[in-house]
């Protein structure tokens, strides 16, 4: 079974409070994107065996999210022993989702090819156990998500008319930096309303909670920001937590030489 788990890019994130439990709520949309990893299994007659090419996720087989998906389905279901190859494009902590994606999709494969006939709505239960947003790729399409982006309502919104770049310098960005300085308020503008503004009004009304702090301790990422919209972006913003940036053209764009040592992707209008 060959797949292709795509990424998704946050536009506006706002944290809106403190939980009691310490965790934050937040409101956000998400949006799916064309950038994708290749994930394969096939049936082993041995023991299963995980493999990851391409970027490394250096991560240990009880953290890894593709093992605790097929993990998750086998407690239940007869699941055989496999092969698993995951070839990983997406950049590893760019708020692109990447990890998220691979779990997800790994659960609609299991069900899909062993034919286990599990709803989607009981997917996305499943997938809510692996991390909150891992749901929002079962049915891969726009959503503003609130709670603790664990909330999801549809929202109508198409870019398909726009080029996304996509820029990830080579900086982690950890939770703990992220929330440095964030003060949770109630913003001004109701995401769930996005379908409704024009995206030429995008950069006066929609805004990331992260980039204050971040980009105070890292002006590179600002920078990229900067020239993103130099470059002729109606929009660009920082994805989620970082460190990656896209921005939305109309015409296609030239890949600017400051990134040049930068991973970077481009996604063409439909």
């Amino acid at each position: 079974m060959l797949v292709f788990p795509n990424a998704k890019i946050n536009i506006g994130l706002n944290i809106t409070e403190k939980r009691l439990d310490g965790f934050h709520n937040l409101e956000t949309v998400f949006y799916p994107i064309n950038l994708t990893d290749i994930l394969e299994f096939v049936e082993s007659k041995d023991k299963t065996i995980f493999q990851n090419t391409g970027l490394k996720i250096n991560v240990s087989n009880s953290d890894n999210l593709v093992l605790k998906a097929y993990n998750l389905l086998k407690e239940k279901y007869k699941l055989p022993e496999l092969n698993i190859h995951l070839h990983k494009i997406i950049p590893v902590g760019a708020g692109l989702g990447g990890g998220s994606s691979d779990a997800a999709f790994m659960l609609t494969a299991l069900n899909t090819y062993f034919e286990l006939q599990i709803s989607d709505s009981d997917i996305e239960i499943y997938a809510q156990q692996l991390g909150s947003d891992c749901p929002f790729f079962i049915k891969n399409k726009p959503i503003f998500a609130e709670g603790t982006g664990n909330i999801f309502t549809t929202v109508n919104l198409d870019l398909s008319d726009y080029y996304i770049l996509i820029v990830k310098p080579d900086i982690h960005i950890s939770t703990k930096e992220a929330f440095t300085g964030i003060n949770p308020a109630k913003p001004e503008f109701n995401l769930r309303e996005i379908s409704n503004l024009p995206v030429s009004d995008f950069k006066k009304i929609i805004t990331n909670d992260f980039e204050k702090t971040i980009f105070k301790l890292y002006p590179e990422i600002k920078q990229i920001k900067d020239i993103l919209y130099h470059s002729g972006a109606v929009y660009a913003q920082m994805s989620g937590s970082g460190s990656s940036v896209f921005g939305f053209f109309r015409e296609k764009p030239e890949i600017p030489k400051a990134f040049k040592n930068y991973f970077t992707f481009l996604q063409k209008p439909k």
